[in-house]
C-alpha cells in the first residue's frame, strides 16, 4: 500500500500554532477543553464514546463546528486549530457505523482512530476531505493501519496514560519511520515544551499530550482526580489489566480507594484478568479508578487550557534556541520574551 502524500504533516502543521494534539479522554473531554485548545492553536479532541448516545453525539458535533466557526469569527487573523473525534473500530462497538456517518454528515476534519479502521472505514471519511490518525502501540499495530489507509500514526510509547503500550518510543517511532512516509504523533509522558521538540528531533511531526491537560480548568474531571495528579510521582502509576481488561496506567491511590490490592495488581501485570466491579455498582474502570501516565511527576498544578498553552509555546521557543546553541547553529533562533518557561515547582517542604 503506498505511503499517503507527504504533505499531510505540513497541512497539520500549518493547521496549528504547536504540534499537539489533546488527547480524547473518556469523562475527561469535553466540548469546553476541546474549544480552549483549539483557541491556542492546538488540536482538541474528544471521544465519541463521550456521548451516552448518538443524538447528544450528533449534537456535540454541531455546538463543535458551531464553537469552531465563532472562534475564527471573533479573530479572523488568529489560527484556530482544528478539532479531532476519537472512534473505537471494535465489532462490540454497536454505534460504529452511525457515528461514523455523523462524522461524514458533519466533516469531522480529523478522525482518531482506536483499535483496527477498515480500509473502508478509512475511505468513507476521505471521501470528505477527513484525516484518520490511527493508534498504534506496536509496528504490527503500526503496519496494519498504514494498509488500512490512514494518514498518520498515532505512536503510543510507554509510560502513556489509559490503554499504553510498553515499546520504547525511540524503537516504535523510528520503526514506523522506516515503513511510513507519513506523519508520526507520539505519546507518552509529554508535559512541556522542551518535550515536544524532544519528539520532534527523534522523529515525529506532532504530539498527544493527555495526562498533562486532564489537569486543567476545564478539564471535565473530578477535583480530586486533578489534585491526585498533581501530588502524584511516576512511582505512583501501576500498569494493570485487571481494571478495563486491557492494559493501562492507573494512578496507584484511586485503585487503593476502590478497595484493589496495588501489589498483587503490580506482580500481575499486562497478564492480570479483569476485576469486575461489585454487583450494582458502576464499572470502576476511569470513572472511579483513574488513569494517568508516567509523567504525572512533572505536573504541580492546574491552569487554564490557555495558560497552558501559552507556557507550552514559551517553552518550545526556549527549547529550540537552547538547543540551537548547544548544536552550535550560528546564528541560533530568536529566543522568546522573558516569561515563564517551565512547569511551576511544587514548594519546597
Amino acid at each position: 500500500m503506498p505511503n499517503p502524500p507527504k504533505d499531510i504533516a505540513a497541512e497539520l502543521k500549518g493547521a496549528t500554532s504547536l504540534p499537539v494534539i489533546v488527547a480524547p479522554m473518556f469523562l475527561v473531554s469535553n466540548a469546553d477543553l476541546v474549544l480552549a485548545s483549539c483557541k491556542e492553536g492546538l488540536v482538541g479532541s474528544i471521544p465519541a464514546g463521550a456521548s451516552w448516545t448518538g443524538a447528544a453525539f450528533e449534537q456535540l458535533l454541531k455546538d463543535l463546528n458551531d464553537g469552531i466557526d465563532k472562534l475564527k469569527a471573533a479573530d479572523p487573523a488568529a489560527k484556530v486549530g482544528p478539532y479531532a473525534v476519537n472512534l473505537t473500530f471494535k465489532s462490540m462497538n454497536k454505534r460504529l457505523d452511525a457515528d461514523i456517518d455523523l462524522c461524514v454528515k458533519y466533516k469531522v476534519p480529523i478522525v482518531l482512530a482506536s483499535h483496527e479502521a477498515t480500509q473502508e472505514q478509512i475511505d468513507k471519511i476521505h471521501a470528505y476531505g477527513g484525516l484518520v490518525l490511527h493508534d498504534a502501540a506496536t509496528i504490527e499495530q503500526a503496519n496494519k493501519a498504514i494498509a488500512a489507509g490512514a494518514d498518520g500514526i498515532i505512536a503510543i510509547g510507554a509510560g502513556a496514560g489509559g490503554q499504553a503500550g510498553t515499546m520504547n518510543p525511540f524503537a516504535l517511532v523510528n520503526g514506523i519511520r522506516e515503513v511510513f512516509d507519513g506523519p508520526i504523533i507520539l505519546a507518552g509522558c509529554i508535559n512541556t515544551g522542551q518535550d515536544i521538540l524532544a519528539a520532534q528531533a527523534m522523529g515525529a511531526d506532532m504530539v498527544v499530550m493527555g495526562t498533562r491537560f486532564i489537569a486543567t480548568e476545564e478539564s471535565n474531571a473530578e477535583t480530586d482526580y486533578k489534585n491526585m495528579i498533581v501530588g502524584a510521582q511516576s512511582s505512583d502509576i501501576i500498569y494493570t489489566s485487571a481494571i478495563s481488561g486491557a492494559p493501562g496506567n492507573f494512578i496507584r491511590q484511586s485503585l487503593e480507594g476502590c478497595g484493589y490490592d496495588v501489589e498483587q495488581l503490580k506482580k500481575e501485570g499486562a497478564g492480570a484478568p479483569r476485576i469486575p466491579p461489585p454487583p450494582g455498582q458502576e464499572s470502576r474502570a476511569w470513572k472511579y479508578a483513574w488513569s494517568a501516565g508516567q509523567g504525572v511527576g512533572g505536573i504541580h498544578d492546574i491552569p487554564t487550557a490557555a495558560e497552558l498553552a501559552d507556557r507550552l509555546k514559551a517553552e518550545h521557543a526556549a527549547a529550540k534556541a537552547e538547543f540551537a546553541v548547544k548544536l552550535g547553529i550560528v546564528p541560533p533562533p530568536k529566543p522568546p520574551a522573558p516569561g515563564v518557561f517551565r512547569s511551576p515547582k511544587p514548594p519546597s517542604p
